[in-house]
């Protein structure tokens, strides 16, 4: 089942090297959940991206939580994607819009316009490297998930539509996008079949072992049947 997807999980700092460990010879990637941007310096509490560096593979960047809960800004996220690419990390770059601005029609601009300050600087062959996320706030965590139409279409014009305009449909197109919030197994497949949801950015089912196994069984079937 895993020669037929990527599947990577990523657990809090303090578990990374036993969760290392235990995947040892399989081909399930590591990530982190977060990180610092900067190598070193007095920022007590962070991680660095040396410290992540031959440790895990991935690292999520601009989680939702990350942006609202601890104010991590456009400019910060940037920051840590830039520091991701220079220390071989491959970034899970997060976006995704509020109920108010969904309801006010505002996706669209505001999901745009985070991509696009992520990106300042980037080069094309270095967005090559980075994994999209789109994540609805308001289904995070929920159990009220976007509709999968919705989700596709959101993706194809704020996410991989803005990338097309930054480097061109060619790059956009190699750029794996996917989707997150209240990813279940009972509905992963109504994502993963929209033809610009690329994969799963799963929260709380991942915590359930069987949950996760039949998210990336099924997930796997949508995409190569």
């Amino acid at each position: 089942m895993l020669d037929d997807c990527d599947v990577a999980v990523c657990p809090p700092f303090v578990a990374l090297e036993a969760v290392r460990e235990a995947l040892t010879g399989s081909s399930i990637g590591l990530g982190a959940q977060n990180m610092h941007w900067e190598e070193e310096g007095a920022f007590t509490g962070e991680v660095s991206p040396t410290m992540l560096e031959g440790l895990c593979d991935y690292v999520i960047i601009g989680h939702s939580e990350r942006r609202n809960i601890f104010g991590e800004s456009d400019e910060w996220v940037n920051k840590k994607l830039h520091a991701a690419l220079a220390h071989g990390l491959k970034p899970i770059v997060c976006v995704g819009e509020n109920l108010e601005q969904n309801e006010a029609g505002e996706t669209e601009a505001f999901c745009g316009k985070q991509v696009r300050a992520a990106f300042e600087g980037v080069t094309a062959e270095q967005a090559k490297l980075v994994t999209m996320a789109y994540e609805p706030i308001w289904a995070i965590g929920t159990g009220v998930p976007a509709h999968g139409a919705d989700a596709n279409e959101i993706i194809g014009s704020a996410v991989r539509g803005v990338l097309a305009d930054l480097y061109g449909d060619d790059v956009a197109k190699t750029i794996r996008v996917q989707y997150g919030g209240s990813v279940k197994p009972h509905n992963v497949i109504e994502f993963l079949s929209q033809p610009e949801i690329d994969g799963a950015l799963v929260g709380g089912a991942s915590l359930q072992a069987r949950d996760f196994a039949e998210i990336v069984k099924k997930g796997t079937a949508a995409h190569y049947s």
